[in-house]
């Protein structure tokens, strides 16, 4: 299977200029300006098969959005190399963009006063496409993303839900093989997250349609895709399976108890007396959870004594959430 990106040694420094303290400082500044170099992404190297969905994650300054830039030739690279579709996104970039489907949540590629239709025209003209083609392939996607009531109002009209489905709807009218997707569901209500994680599956298994999804939500990246890329400092700490990350650093399970009878932190202590079980108490609700180890035996001897002490009203077992893997990860540091 070939690759729809391949990134090598690829990095992107800035300057990062400061300013003199003073009057005489302010005046030297209009002539000299002091400044240092700061690496927003630090040589990195990755791959993504044709296909493949992609979490592309990091925290807020780790170089997500400067990747997606090098990526898309909006920015050119310091060093390194970068191989888009075949192709250099900076050097070949009027045939280049014919190949992409590009989402930023925070911007819109729709023209703000005209409806949504008229927009897809404009878009269906610069991208070339055949009247053919564009009614077969729209008609199905404007279906899907059930935005066909929507295509005679001005985007300006529209709320920010039903103008995400129009820009996804926008980035596939040339039915692109690869998707860039930057905080797609960025201030979406559940029901529109889920309408718009069902539609890019089947645009995934319909067209083989690669996706590199960038998102600080995570409820995306585990509904959508297997593999994470994972950044800090503008370097890359994991590269690998969601599943594998889960395992190896999920810290155990998390079972919640509520009783029928008053209970105290100090008798369910007693009761299991292990290092290997600690309990907690909800400040806001009446729930005790017990964290533990993954350990079927540990986690069913725990359950059996609690239920033979106590009267039970209700009982919850968790995983550690990916959230709260990938937090420990980046307060802890990846070993």
């Amino acid at each position: 299977m070939k690759d729809a990106i391949a990134v090598r040694d690829l990095r992107k420094e800035f300057k990062s200029y400061s300013s003199r303290s003073g009057l005489k400082g302010a005046f030297r500044d209009l002539f000299t300006r002091n400044y240092k170099i700061v690496p927003a992404v630090n040589d990195i190297s990755f791959h993504v098969k044709q296909g493949e969905m992609v979490g592309y994650i990091g925290e807020n300054g780790a170089g997500k959005s400067t990747t997606i830039k090098m990526l898309t030739g909006i920015l050119t690279p310091t060093s390194g190399d970068v191989i888009v579709n075949g192709m250099n996104p900076h050097k070949e970039r009027e045939k280049f963009v014919q190949t992409i489907g590009v989402v930023f949540g925070q911007r819109s590629q729709l023209w703000w006063d005209i409806a949504v239709q008229e927009s897809f025209r404009l878009l269906k003209k610069v991208y070339k496409v055949p009247d053919k083609q564009y009614d077969e392939h729209m008609s199905h996607v404007i279906k899907t993303l059930d935005i066909e009531p929507l295509l005679d109002k001005p985007v300006r009209k529209l709320s920010l839900g039903q103008r995400m489905r129009c820009e996804l709807a926008a980035a596939l009218i040339h039915n692109p093989p690869l998707l860039f997707l930057d905080e797609p569901t960025i201030g979406l209500d559940v029901l529109v997250k889920l309408k718009i994680r069902e539609f890019l599956k089947e645009m995934n298994e319909k067209y083989n349609t690669t996706i590199l999804l960038t998102t600080h939500d995570l409820s995306d990246i585990e509904a959508l895709c297997e593999r994470v890329v994972m950044l800090d400092d503008g370097k890359i700490i994991y590269d690998g399976a969601l599943k594998s990350l889960k395992e190896k650093w999920g810290e155990g399970k998390e079972i919640e108890f509520q009783f029928l009878e008053e209970v105290n932190l100090t008798d369910l202590n007693r009761l299991t007396a292990t290092p290997a079980i600690k309990w907690e108490k909800d400040e806001n609700e009446p729930v005790f959870t017990a964290v533990i180890e993954d350990n079927d035996e540990l986690i069913s001897l725990l359950i059996a004594k609690v239920v033979a002490t106590y009267k039970i009203k209700d009982i919850n077992i968790k995983e550690t959430s990916t959230e709260e893997i990938i937090r420990n990860i980046y307060d802890r540091g990846i070993s």
